[in-house]
């Protein structure tokens, strides 16, 4: 956040800033979309391949005609899923883009919506997007805060975490935050509410909402990451301070 605070901006604004999208592999069946020289806050978008086609998550705060074209090559979109309000980017004129797209926004921060796409699916709880990928409300960084989990090409579970479960720098281990910017934590009690519900999908790897991710064996870091979180502000650890 630049220090005289949020401000705004358009795609052709942006574009004549030189925004551009790059196309990027992340693993098999999931292509990624990394913003350069744009507005936003720098998340990375997954185009998961799924049963219905390309379900696009954490859509990006930047559109144009090279970038369409682009994901068109690679099947287009089928449906559109941000994690949180944070994530919205620019979701209705992707949209708008692929007419078939419906735009998944869960109940509890549905109020977070400036404009509606035509085709809003407004859902509580858990929705299935298609046979082989399902969101949960998990909260914690905002009431309605999704995970969303998909079967791979390989047998295996991955989960797209936002950042209610956040990747961080050190390999294998994840965070919880309630704002990343202010830095204020979430409780032991929400945290391990975090984990459970984490829990109850079956997943070895992990994306969060920007670049970093886990590459095997997700699901132990983040009941490992949870513990120790909850040692450390519930005061267990106190001791070594």
């Amino acid at each position: 956040m630049p220090p005289q605070g949020q401000a705004w901006t358009s795609p052709q604004e942006a574009a004549q800033a030189g925004a551009h999208l790059e196309l990027i592999t992340r693993e098999p069946g999931v292509h990624g979309l990394v913003l350069h020289d744009g507005p936003g806050i720098g998340q990375v978008t997954s185009l998961v391949r799924t049963s219905i086609g390309n379900v696009m998550i954490e859509p990006p705060a930047y559109i144009d005609d090279d970038a369409v074209a682009v994901v068109a090559s690679v099947g287009g979109v089928a449906a559109i899923l941000a994690s949180h309000p944070h994530m919205y980017g620019v979701q209705s004129l992707w949209a708008e883009a692929f007419s078939d797209a419906g735009v998944y926004v869960s109940a509890a921060d549905e109020h977070w919506l400036a404009l509606r796409p035509a085709r809003t699916v407004v859902w509580d709880d858990r929705v299935q997007i298609a046979e082989d990928l399902v969101a949960t409300q998990i909260g914690g960084h905002f009431p309605g805060s999704m995970v969303a989990r998909w079967r791979a090409p390989d047998g295996r579970g991955v989960l797209f975490s936002g950042d209610a479960i956040f990747p961080v720098a050190d390999q294998g281990w994840v965070t919880f935050m309630r704002s990343y910017p202010n830095m204020i934590p979430l409780s032991p009690a929400v945290v391990r509410r975090l984990a459970d519900h984490a829990a109850q999908h079956d997943y070895d790897r992990l994306y969060g909402n920007f670049a970093r991710h886990i590459s095997a064996d997700a699901a132990a870091a983040v009941e490992r990451s949870a513990r120790r979180y909850i040692d450390w502000v519930s005061g267990a650890r106190d001791d070594e301070t």
